[in-house]
């Protein structure tokens, strides 16, 4: 008795066979083919990586060596510290990076050359050697890790031998360090430049004030009117005493002897006297050519002079607190660890490489597997 369906042939498979050859052949393209591919590739054609590894720091030495206090009271250098960190960790990665390694090591001719798989080298299977492709291989074998915590940033180089691996880390370290360089030169003059100009702007005033003021001593005669001014009264003053002392006398000898001869001495003696009295008060207080009148322009210099060498002095202060800014701001590239010489590949993992597109592809196999089975029910 023939079981099969109407209208279906004798020997024709069922349908279950045809949903099992069905997932053979699945399982083939899903799973053999893709494994098979994987372990020709990374068995065979994979060329091997060396990894060059080092390890770097930029830091403050004021900072490192601030107590807790006064770390919090200049957090401002853990803050520039760590900017200027991610600053270093970008210029290592940027194009103009990549364009002084190859101009000093020959980039291109490292990565580019023929003993390396035609998937792994410079520039691959899409044939755009253009310098922005090359920027976008360069940036997939130089990477920099940073841990917040420790400050320590961590630089990885992909090489396809051990010595440019090595080669290419140290260069670039070095390239760092002469970027932190650079920071703090313009930041030395950034905050000195300011400084330096106030001070030769109050030097200027300084001396054009000393020299006002020397000008006019020179052409008035005077030094300090107001030191000569008291000089030249204690000298009326004592003349006005002598004047004093003959007057008394004079009428001393008028009340005892009108016709006494020394009268007309001491007259002429008071007169002159008097006279003397008049002229020094004259050279005190008078016209402008007395030392009142010249005192008024003398003050005015003499305070110019005196406001211009407390500018400098202030000036001079403050570029001495720059100076000192200047050098607590100080950053350093410290190498903690030095760029090795890898001995053996680290890339690629071609066992694991392999295990991992086995699972990945029986995966999919499953999948694939549901959906067709799905299908089947649905289609009965």
């Amino acid at each position: 008795m023939n079981s099969s369906r109407p209208g279906q042939a004798p020997n024709a498979p069922s349908p279950t066979r045809r949903l099992l050859r069905r997932l053979d052949g699945v399982f083939l393209l899903s799973v053999v083919l893709p494994t098979l591919l994987a372990a020709l590739y990374f068995g065979a054609i994979a060329s091997d990586v060396y990894i060059s590894e080092s390890r770097f720091v930029v830091r403050n030495p004021q900072r490192d060596s601030q107590s807790g206090l006064g770390a919090l009271l200049q957090g401002s250098s853990f803050t520039r510290s760590q900017d200027d960190t991610y600053s270093v960790h970008d210029y290592v990665r940027s194009r103009d990076a990549l364009r002084e390694l190859d101009e000093r090591l020959g980039l291109r001719a490292a990565y580019t050359r023929a003993e390396i798989s035609l998937i792994d080298r410079f520039p691959g299977l899409d044939w755009d050697d253009s310098f922005e492709a090359f920027y976008r291989y360069y940036q997939k074998q130089v990477g920099v890790d940073y841990d917040s915590t420790s400050s320590i940033s961590v630089l990885r180089v992909r090489a396809f031998t051990a010595d440019d691996a090595r080669n290419i880390n140290d260069m670039l370290l070095s390239m760092g360090e002469r970027l932190v360089n650079n920071l703090n030169i313009r930041s030395r003059q950034d905050l000195i430049e300011v400084a330096q100009s106030e001070v030769r702007l109050a030097e200027a005033r300084a001396k054009a004030a000393a020299l006002a003021l020397s000008e006019f001593r020179s052409d008035r005669a005077v030094f300090d009117p107001t030191a000569q001014s008291a000089l030249q009264l204690q000298g009326i003053a004592k003349i006005q005493e002598e004047l004093l002392a003959t007057e008394t006398q004079l009428a001393q000898i008028r009340q005892v002897a009108p016709s006494n001869p020394q009268v007309a001495v001491l007259a002429s003696r008071a007169e002159g006297l008097r006279k003397s009295i008049a002229a020094e008060t004259g050279k005190v207080i008078g016209d402008k050519r007395s030392l009142t009148g010249k005192a008024p322009d003398y003050d005015r210099l003499a305070l110019e002079k005196s406001f211009a060498d407390r500018q400098l002095g202030s000036a001079l202060a403050s570029l001495e607190l720059a100076r000192g800014e200047a050098s607590r701001k100080q950053l350093y590239l410290e190498r903690l660890v030095q760029p090795n010489l890898p001995d053996s590949a680290v890339e690629p993992r071609r066992t694991r490489s392999t295990l991992v597109v086995f699972v990945l592809a029986l995966m999919v196999w499953a999948v694939l597997r549901l959906v067709l089975a799905s299908i089947r029910e649905h289609a009965d």
